[in-house]
């Protein structure tokens, strides 16, 4: 059996994530919206499965969920699993460390 080992990528700073917010990250080939929910960091692909929507502009919620601001699909942000339609494919998520102030998200995860 094969172990992964996960390589891991400085995506941002916590303050550059205020809490129960979003933000957008372009990095290594990757366009990722970070949240940050009480203190405890996400990340997933920006773009709602849905339609054409930055989830980083999306509304963020105490359950660790995003809502869509298109069309109100909602996103465990744990999982990447569909909560509400009309959403119907989960989006990626991706492994998040927080090393002093950095955001350190796997990209390779």
């Amino acid at each position: 059996m094969t172990e992964t080992v996960t390589t891991w990528t400085r995506v941002c700073s916590t303050d550059d994530v205020p809490d129960a917010e979003g933000r957008r990250f372009e990095v290594s080939g990757h366009t990722l919206a970070v949240f940050n929910v009480d203190g405890e960091y996400f990340a997933s692909d920006d773009m709602c499965s849905h339609g054409e929507s930055s989830l980083s502009e999306g509304y963020v919620e105490p359950d660790c969920a995003v809502e869509c601001i298109a069309h109100m699909a909602r996103f465990s942000l744990r999982t990447g699993e569909v909560l509400a339609p009309p959403a119907t494919t989960p989006i990626k998520v991706y492994p998040v460390r927080v090393d002093g102030a950095d955001v350190l998200v796997g990209l390779d995860a």
